[in-house]
């Protein structure tokens, strides 16, 4: 966290945000944790640039993220921030219960290191000199005296995890990844800092000297979020969990917080899922080239739902997807104001001018029909956290709905004087409003105020207005410059 909340981070928290959704649709009480990771080299350096106060700096940008939970609609139930109290004596305790086995100790060091990552870089990880996935930083030369953790002595230890857990990390080809790197063998890394040189980080235990690397200390919220280690009861009920996080910190997440829970003597997580990067028009964003996307701009000029859809089916889950302003109306107008949108408003005129009300309780749908095929596929793609897949699955509803109305003509049949047409018609609204019904109760995890929204206009049997106008062509610039 040392700059403004960006798309890639929407990303992140509307995928957690809709799998807590789902899970809570599905009957399960729900701990969703997010927040700030607020100490490291990255924000101390920021807020000397910026001649803030560090502490002041991250209460400045902890309220811009906390910002996004209404802005993106999250649900998330704690927000948590690594310069809170209870968090700092958590990642004390747990230092100790590692240096307690003897996992922690004190070495002298020479590193090239990555203040983009904050990891230290090996030789095969570095092109032309610099971090192979912060091309625009220089790489640091570090040689001080720190603590380490014995890495190495769990190679075996997670490689059995692994085995025992085949899905432990999502997709497969990021778990294949770490399995690789696990195997290549384990060098310790250094968990603290010198003080004199970088004294933005929680304290480490009797040694005032040092300060805890940051990611020996945000890695920890996972459990400071759950109570541990005072709140016993609460840390038993929701640990293990399961943890969201792009493919550049595949390695902090599913090897190294797994090998230090194994020292510290606790449950490993339970799941790892691993999302990809967004580039814009196929770079990859940065603030030098300036073509970062702020979603708080996204929303304001075309609301929530609009980015919540687009970085659910139009950015695949796993891998690099691509945003740019112009694809994004592209989708908006083609899947929302003409697909969606057009359906609900063509669906519920019919409705309320042949005065046929949704009738939630009627079973009589036929269960061969391809739709009843794609809602079951739709759940399978959940169970996978394949939400892109999931989101087609409803497309193709909507897809095939509007096909029936084009074949089946009820808006004409219900006008006829022939009463076996009318009869048909009837049917045939009947089962488009009962279908609209069950696309509202998908979209409900994904798009929560348009579910509402076609879910008020059902029970109304009237739609007050379109979901989702459609937009204008964008217009090019005159000054000939890209934006």
């Amino acid at each position: 966290m040392n700059s403004d909340p960006h798309i890639g981070f929407a990303l992140e928290i509307i995928q957690a945000d809709i799998l807590a959704r789902h899970y809570r649709k599905m009957g399960h009480d729900v701990f969703f944790n997010t927040g700030t990771d607020e100490h490291g080299q990255k924000i101390y350096e920021k807020a000397k640039e910026l001649e803030e106060d560090t502490q002041a700096y991250t209460d400045r940008l902890a309220k811009k993220f906390d910002a996004l939970k209404p802005a993106l609609n999250l649900s998330y139930n704690n927000f948590i921030r690594t310069t809170d109290e209870h968090h700092k004596e958590a990642a004390q305790e747990f230092w100790k219960r590692c240096l307690e086995v003897g996992d922690i100790y004190k070495k002298n060091y020479k590193v090239k290191y990555c203040v983009g990552c904050e990891l230290e870089k090996t030789d095969s990880e570095i092109v032309d000199g610099k971090c192979s996935i912060h091309l625009d930083k220089e790489l640091e030369i570090r040689e001080e005296e720190n603590y380490f953790f014995k890495f190495s002595k769990y190679q075996k230890k997670l490689l059995a995890l692994y085995k025992k857990n085949p899905d432990f990390v999502v997709p497969e080809s990021r778990f294949h990844e770490i399995k690789t790197f696990v195997e290549g063998g384990l060098d310790d890394f250094s968990i603290s800092r010198l003080k004199a040189k970088m004294p933005w980080g929680v304290p480490v235990p009797d040694d005032p000297d040092q300060v805890m690397y940051v990611w020996f200390d945000a890695l920890v919220n996972y459990i400071s979020a759950l109570g541990w280690p005072k709140n016993v009861d609460s840390f038993a009920k929701w640990w293990p969990g399961v943890q969201f996080a792009g493919k550049d910190n595949l390695r902090q997440q599913s090897a190294m917080w797994q090998a230090m829970l194994m020292s510290a003597d606790l449950p490993p997580s339970r799941q790892i899922i691993i999302h990809g990067f967004i580039t814009s028009g196929g770079i990859k964003m940065s603030k030098s080239l300036g073509n970062v996307v702020n979603p708080l701009d996204i929303v304001s000029k075309y609301g929530t739902d609009a980015l919540r859809y687009y970085l659910s089916r139009e950015i695949t889950p796993f891998e690099d997807g691509d945003f740019t302003e112009e694809r994004f109306r592209e989708a908006y107008n083609a899947n929302l104001a003409n697909g969606l949108g057009n359906l609900v408003s063509r669906v519920v005129k019919m409705a309320e001018n042949s005065e046929i009300n949704l009738d939630k309780s009627d079973k009589d749908i036929k269960p061969d029909r391809e739709i009843d095929v794609l809602a079951k596929f739709y759940e399978k793609e959940m169970e996978n956290y394949n939400f892109k897949g999931a989101m087609d699955a409803i497309w193709k509803i909507i897809g095939l709905m509007d096909a029936s109305i084009q074949q089946n003509q009820p808006f004409k049949k219900i006008k006829s004087e022939n009463q076996a047409e009318v009869g048909e018609a009837k049917e045939n609204i009947r089962f488009l409003l009962r279908d609209l019904w069950d696309i509202s109760e998908m979209l409900e995890i994904f798009m929560p105020e348009t579910s509402k929204k076609i879910k008020e206009a059902l029970d109304k049997n009237k739609i007050e207005s379109p979901l989702f106008l459609r937009l204008e062509k964008m217009e090019a610039c005159p000054c000939d410059k890209d934006h």
